[in-house]
């Protein structure tokens, strides 16, 4: 049979290219190799204020957003967190053998204080544990993750070996598989592609929404006219170019650029044309998804029914080894 690991996504928004060329695509592959659970991870994204009205719909759409993405429903378990009660309860075991003074250290609670100074919740403290349960909870063996996750699964390892110290061989210390896609820049050319700084192309931006996105992307800074010869290794659009892009397109830009035989307003053409036609069949596949709620609202249903035996059977494990009953 093969393994589980558990890969998490808060319903905080949309995906852009950069969450799939750089890391769903690349996890979507492991499904021939493992059977991934996938969990739209509902609790977590409780953690900041929220319009309990439209967390449904969000759910839906990051469903809507594997999906299309290449999740395959027969190969790969896709469920809602707050359908599998066994993940928080399994935190609050882990959370009686955490020390506060480690949760304290951790760089990201920091960092969300700031972003969020009027809602410092015990769940933006405490919430590396939840993320620890949900990976152990399907005794994960490898974990899908980009660098700046590493340190979050350091964090699960050190909470699986104080599990197995104290209660007896359970848990095995998940490795991490680092992503092999692209990192890509946001349209700002300086920062990660990001939500938050509305810096990205969304895998179900319309072709409009594309061609006004990238009119205004920064190019290299020096290139102030169109005869002036430009630098493509500083250029951001032609950072996409290499991801996007044919082999002899890339020469081509990266020469005409030096050159100033080519403009910028032509290298992002040429540039809007093969990403329209990547992201086109993912915004058709996802619009019908959500035209057909029902359907994906199944697809969840059963992906939870296949993960709550997986996880009740590690809770009686780890009820037996805490010595709480087993019923």
């Amino acid at each position: 049979m093969k393994k589980h690991f558990f890969s998490g996504i808060q319903p905080s928004g949309k995906l852009h290219i950069g969450n799939y060329l750089g890391a769903i695509k690349q996890w979507i592959a492991l499904q021939d190799q493992y059977e991934p659970v996938f969990g739209i991870v509902d609790y977590h994204a409780m953690t900041v204020r929220y319009d309990p009205a439209e967390m449904g719909e969000r759910v839906l759409d990051a469903a809507a957003s594997y999906l299309a993405a290449g999740l395959d429903p027969s190969k790969s378990i896709l469920m809602v967190q707050s359908d599998v009660p066994e993940h928080t309860e399994l935190a609050w075991i882990m959370n009686c053998i955490t020390p506060m003074g480690r949760l304290s250290r951790i760089p990201t609670f920091k960092e969300k204080v700031r972003q969020h100074p009027d809602n410092v919740n015990m769940g933006l403290f405490d919430y590396p544990v939840l993320m620890a349960a949900d990976i152990l909870l399907y005794k994960s063996e490898i974990v899908p993750v980009g660098e700046d996750q590493v340190p979050h699964l350091e964090f699960t390892r050190e909470v699986a070996r104080r599990f197995n110290a104290v209660f007896g061989e359970t848990f095995p210390e998940p490795a991490e598989v680092l992503s092999t896609g692209a990192r890509i820049l946001g349209l700002d050319g300086v920062n990660k592609m990001s939500k938050s700084l509305d810096n990205c192309i969304y895998l179900d931006d319309t072709d409009e929404d594309i061609r006004k996105k990238l009119a205004t992307a920064f190019t290299d800074p020096a290139r102030k006219r169109r005869d002036d010869p430009g630098d493509p290794d500083i250029c951001n659009i032609m950072n996409l170019h290499r991801v996007f892009s044919t082999p002899e397109e890339q020469k081509r830009c990266a020469e005409g650029c030096r050159e100033a035989s080519i403009g910028c307003v032509d290298c992002k053409k040429i540039l809007m044309g093969h990403m329209m036609e990547m992201i086109a069949p993912l915004r058709e596949r996802k619009a019908d998804l959500l035209a057909r709620p029902d359907d994906v609202r199944d697809i969840l249903r059963a992906g939870a029914e296949r993960a709550r035996p997986i996880a009740r059977a590690t809770m009686d494990e780890v009820r037996r080894a805490v010595g709480v009953s087993v019923t």
